[in-house]
């Protein structure tokens, strides 16, 4: 098991966390959620940044607070507010990453930035949101880490941009020794990356599934109020109300486009079915 968390819990004024979540060597776990629902406090948690009251959170099978610094070393980390000093440039970060983890490989980091057209003799703050995300990344794969904790390494990046850092990690995952936990709000990004999906809102697991599972079998229903009050509701898990009909998200579309076939039953996309699990209501 490389990271484990059960019932990690924490408090910031009316807003309280409590995950339970697991990484797996070989998978990549997505942690998805509308900003503010608490994917960066879950991850500054997990890397020991901010005190969690309640709950175990361990890391290699040993409690973060034993971590040694070789530990650490096998973690590479990209969080959203982080970077380096935009008056460094690749080089410099090259030579820092060399006296900080004795498994960098400075050669494999060069080669990989002229890969992705990241230059070497350029001053960070000259870079394009979508360089300095990708420098990011890079530094994040050089040291051999075991375990990537990587949050929303994809904001506000272009769709060319974004691909580039997917492929990255895709790479990275290709020994199946490795695993990832990787948070975005653009969820789409992770449909093709990730093994299973965690959902939160409101700093709670609200939805746990495998990916595949998740796009195969949900799906989200557009009924009229006539239809809804008719509907067989035992595998819808929330309904958001709109002005003139009411979406609901199941978990057994199959069921309801056999047995009501006059219904709109869509498959919907991660983010659909996000927006209705997240702001709809109870059955």
């Amino acid at each position: 098991m490389l990271l484990k968390l059960e019932h990690v819990q924490k408090t910031y004024g009316t807003f309280s966390l409590d995950v339970s979540l697991r990484v797996e060597e070989g998978q990549v776990i997505g942690l998805i959620g509308a900003n503010g629902a608490g994917k960066s406090t879950t991850f500054k948690s997990v890397l020991g940044l901010i005190h969690s009251e309640v709950g175990k959170c361990e890391m290699f099978g040993k409690s973060i607070k034993g971590l040694t610094a070789s530990d650490k070393e096998k973690i590479g980390v990209v969080l959203a507010e982080s970077g380096f000093s935009g008056y460094i440039t690749v080089k410099d970060v090259k030579a820092i990453m060399s006296a900080m983890y004795k498994d960098f490989s400075g050669a494999e980091f060069e080669e990989r930035c002229r890969r992705f057209g990241i230059p070497l003799n350029k001053q960070i703050k000259e870079f394009s949101a979508g360089m300095k995300a990708k420098l990011k990344v890079l530094v994040a794969l050089s040291h051999d880490a075991k375990l990537l904790i990587l949050d929303e390494p994809t904001a506000g990046l272009d769709v060319v941009a974004r691909e580039e850092v997917l492929d990255m990690l895709r790479e990275y995952m290709e020994d199946g020794t490795k695993g990832i936990l990787i948070s975005s709000h653009i969820s789409s990004d992770l449909e093709g990356l990730c093994d299973e999906l965690y959902m939160i809102g409101d700093g709670h697991i609200v939805l746990h599934e495998e990916t595949d599972v998740l796009l195969s079998e949900y799906g989200v229903l557009k009924v009229t109020p006539e239809q809804y009050e008719k509907l067989d509701k035992q595998y819808l898990l929330k309904v958001k109300k709109e002005q003139s009909h009411y979406r609901c998200l199941t978990s057994q579309k199959m069921y309801y486009k056999e047995n009501n076939p006059e219904l709109i039953v869509e498959n919907g996309s991660i983010d659909e079915l996000m927006v209705v699990m997240l702001r709809g209501e109870e059955v």
